[in-house]
């Protein structure tokens, strides 16, 4: 077959047909059939098959809908190459809302390439890659913070990899952290194996935040614009952007003494050397510890639940540099640093009921 020709997918999905069905990845208690819901959309010309994941962690739900969204978006005519969108991996953990496969507390995302025969997390994984993920040339996985934290919207990617770093950037977040990824995640082996794959982080558990949804939607079009999958899609570039090497400071600021948590910073996630980030209070306020910012930095993630244990993480703060944080200002003076809020409220949900 020529190179300029587009190519049938391996589920018999053929040039310029789009097909929305489900697939058999594992069995229930009961020998019924543990499906995910697939949507392909096999453009009409050739080009590069991306394949998009969500629900990996069954409670994680923003990436849900970006796929919901993306799926009903494009056609085949619009399309040079392949889409595959796999609307929820984890369909256990979601049908439970729970972040691991349920009952024997199996991460899914930590179970990659799988085995066809292991246990049920490494059977699940190993149906998914083969069928799916090891057929496409580009991925994007979505994922959120667990339960009581939240996370900025930034991407996680080896920025080592020329074609993941191009991916990363592409996609169009501030923040970029750089690392390979933890053995047995999705994108760690797929990229390991020749299909650059990016971590895309965003918000909160069981919901689904608009604000974060736009912006991923319009991650997805300048990635797909990027290499050629959607001609007529725009490439975006965001005014600012930092990437953080495995070997530049980032760090998990954690409570040293237990009781309840008031966070203070905000509302955006730029805080300063010595800034106070959150005091924790016994319950007769007679001893008061505070937990201070050691380096300004970008808080990328947040605990949420206002209570603490001595070592409970309370926040994810990553350093940058002078530019960068004179960049920041200036658009937190223009009023144009919205990328880590929700209907206007501060992104780590303080009075956020509007969601």
């Amino acid at each position: 077959m020529s190179d300029d020709q587009a190519r049938p997918f391996r589920v018999d999905v053929a040039p310029g047909e789009k097909r929305q069905f489900r697939v058999e990845v594992s069995e229930t208690y009961l020998g019924d059939p543990v499906e995910i819901p697939v949507t392909v959309i096999n453009g009409e010309e050739a080009g590069p098959r991306v394949c998009l994941t969500a629900a990996l962690h069954g409670d994680e739900l923003n990436g849900v809908k970006v796929l919901q969204e993306v799926a009903a978006t494009y056609r085949p005519a619009d399309i040079h190459g392949t889409l595959v969108c796999l609307h929820v991996v984890n369909v256990p953990g979601y049908q439970a809302q729970q972040r691991y496969l349920p009952i024997y507390d199996q991460d899914l995302n930590r179970s990659f390439p799988g085995k066809e025969r292991s246990n049920t997390a490494e059977r699940m994984a190993h149906a998914v890659y083969q069928r799916f993920v090891s057929q496409c040339d580009l991925g994007l996985d979505f994922h959120t913070s667990t339960r009581n934290r939240t996370t900025m919207y930034h991407a996680r990617a080896d920025i080592g990899n020329p074609e993941t770093e191009r991916l990363a950037e592409t996609f169009g977040t501030n923040v970029i952290l750089s690392g390979e990824g933890d053995a047995g995640s999705l994108r760690a082996v797929a990229s390991r194996n020749g299909v650059p794959t990016i971590t895309v982080e965003m918000g909160k558990a069981h919901r689904f935040q608009p604000g974060l949804i736009e912006k991923a939607l319009v991650g997805v079009e300048s990635v797909l614009a990027e290499y050629g999958v959607y001609p007529e899609g725009t490439v975006t570039e965001p005014s600012w952007r930092t990437v953080m090497g495995p070997n530049e400071e980032k760090r998990w600021l954690r409570a040293d003494t237990g009781g309840l948590v008031d966070m203070q910073w905000g509302p955006n996630p730029l805080v300063h050397e010595g800034e106070a980030i959150c005091t924790i209070t016994d319950h007769f306020k007679d001893e008061a510890h505070t937990v201070d910012a050691p380096f300004t930095g970008l808080i990328v993630g947040v605990l949420e639940n206002p209570v603490a244990l001595p070592g409970h993480p309370i926040c994810h703060l990553v350093r940058i540099s002078s530019e960068t944080r004179e960049e920041i200002e200036r658009e937190i003076s223009r009023g144009e640093f919205d990328g880590y809020r929700s209907y206007g409220q501060r992104w780590m949900a303080d009075e956020e009921d509007a969601e």
